[in-house]
């Protein structure tokens, strides 16, 4: 259904990109796809030591004197799926179709974070039509899960002066700067304890949630999993609760969508417990009710006579430093209207066997700001005793207002679609930031095609915007500057 879409040639590429497995971290077989796409083009192709892949294009004729364009998106995608998915990313290619005006996966992630840049720079590549100046297309790696490509750039690898970043999700938006963040992790260990005998089992369960970027979607109000599951945990704590198990939430860049917790209760109270929990979920589901009207939170009786379970004093400890840890919008830009300086993700709760692990990711536009951020939670974890440890820290993409690439795409646009881009900086962690730190005298912006719910099984790109972001691209090739321009 794809090849009847407009761009023929996005969607081309679009489609053979997404049947190559390309999980962060895992990105070996879209790396050597890359290569034999540069080779098969006969245009210079190179990857660097970390995997990053640079392919170079001549201008076109008469553009020779236009300045050099980095053409820049990353091949990594998140892979997420529903739970009753049946899908192997290891091997399996992504599955779409096309649901009204837009194109979609079949219950997985859809990929057009960021697979619609990389296509669309595949297309101007091997198109033999386009007007444009000297390209550099840089594809990065592992930007989902640490951006260690953008930091691990060697220097001198780029010769533009010009970078356009195709990784933004608003094709009314001209992004001209980004979050920074860190990742957080607690750990504490624990003596398992057994139950009695006549201890009553159960599987509590939280799922059907939309989910979303932890980052763009952070002040939609949309359900956290682990938080919702946790408040129901303390909720039915006075009942005697004892827990087990919990798996909560994934990847730190995705708001979680479902966890699960495997607990008991050493009393024969069920129906005084079952009343309060059908109390307790009315509550929560009906402060849900228009963010997150999927949202379902279930209790059932399981049979489980071995079941082991943390120590109550421990349990106790962290249950109440989930319940206070910071989640979602800390604060909104005193700078930029509209726009979420700080926030926090709680992105994975994991506790089994005599451990228990917290996974979050911290985000900011001001330094200063994450880092206070981040001690705080920091501070909340190790009260009960847990050891906190900070990783992946990368810095915000600071805004140029001046910068000269700037006026150029907003002429375009407003000639193109005659009314003005909106100027923005984004709560995302895009890599221009690090890019910018190896190459400080590139001008940089961003942007890109409409795409909702990345980061989830609900992601989708809008087929019209592929094609405005499409006609936006080529038309900003053939205004890029002479060199003299910008001296």
């Amino acid at each position: 259904m794809l090849e009847q879409l407009e761009p023929k040639a996005v969607w081309h590429h679009f489609e053979a990109l997404n049947a190559v497995p390309r999980a962060s971290k895992k990105e070996e077989r879209v790396i050597q796809f890359m290569l034999d796409f540069g080779a098969s083009l006969g245009l210079e192709t190179v990857k660097d030591s970390v995997g990053n892949v640079v392919i170079r294009k001549p201008a076109t004729a008469g553009m020779e004197g236009r300045q050099t364009v980095v053409l820049q998106s990353h091949l990594d995608m998140v892979h997420q799926k529903n739970n009753d998915t049946e899908f192997d990313f290891a091997n399996e290619g992504i599955r779409m179709l096309v649901d009204g005006e837009w194109v979609r996966a079949e219950g997985t992630t859809l990929g057009a974070d960021n697979g619609m840049g990389v296509a669309a720079i595949m297309a101007i590549l091997s198109a033999p039509d386009i007007a444009h100046p000297p390209l550099e297309a840089l594809f990065t790696v592992d930007e989902e899960t640490g951006m260690t490509g953008a930091k691990g750039l060697q220097a001198g690898l780029l010769k533009g002066s010009i970078l356009l970043n195709l990784d933004t999700e608003e094709d009314t938006e001209i992004d001209i700067g980004c979050a920074g963040g860190v990742d957080i992790t607690a750990r504490i260990s624990y003596p398992e304890e057994r139950l009695s005998l006549r201890a009553l089992h159960y599987r509590l369960e939280v799922k059907g949630l939309q989910g979303g970027h932890s980052g763009m979607e952070i002040h939609k109000g949309l359900g956290n999993a682990n938080k919702i599951l946790n408040r129901i945990l303390y909720h039915l704590a006075p009942f005697g609760l004892r827990v087990s198990s919990i798996d909560g939430g994934g990847l730190r860049n995705a708001i979680p969508r479902e966890a699960i917790a495997m607990v008991a209760f050493e009393n024969d109270r069920e129906e005084e417990i079952m009343l309060d929990f059908n109390s307790a979920i009315a509550a929560v589901k009906s402060e849900f009710a228009t963010a997150d009207p999927g949202l379902q939170i279930s209790l059932a009786r399981i049979q489980d006579e071995g079941m082991l379970v943390m120590p109550l004093a421990i349990q106790e400890k962290l249950l109440r430093a989930l319940y206070v840890a910071p989640n979602g919008v800390y604060r909104m830009s005193a700078d930029f209207a509209d726009l979420v300086e700080t926030s926090n993700n709680i992105a994975r709760v994991a506790v089994k066997q005599g451990e228990a692990i917290v996974k979050c990711l911290t985000r900011s536009s001001v330094e200063s700001s994450k880092w206070d951020l981040a001690t705080a939670i920091k501070s909340c974890f190790e009260l009960i005793g847990a050891e906190v440890t900070f990783s992946g820290d990368y810095p915000g993409w600071t805004p140029n207002p001046n910068s000269a690439i700037l006026e150029v795409l907003k002429d375009t646009y407003y000639g193109l679609f005659n009314e003005p881009s909106d100027v923005v900086a984004c709560h995302a962690g895009l890599e221009c930031g690090i890019l910018g730190a190896h190459y400080p005298n590139l001008d940089m912006i961003s942007f890109g095609p409409t795409i909702r719910g990345a980061h989830s099984p609900q992601e989708r790109v809008s087929i019209a915007s592929v094609q405005k972001f499409w006609k936006f691209l080529l038309e900003i090739l053939q205004r890029i500057p002479n060199e003299r321009a910008f001296q």
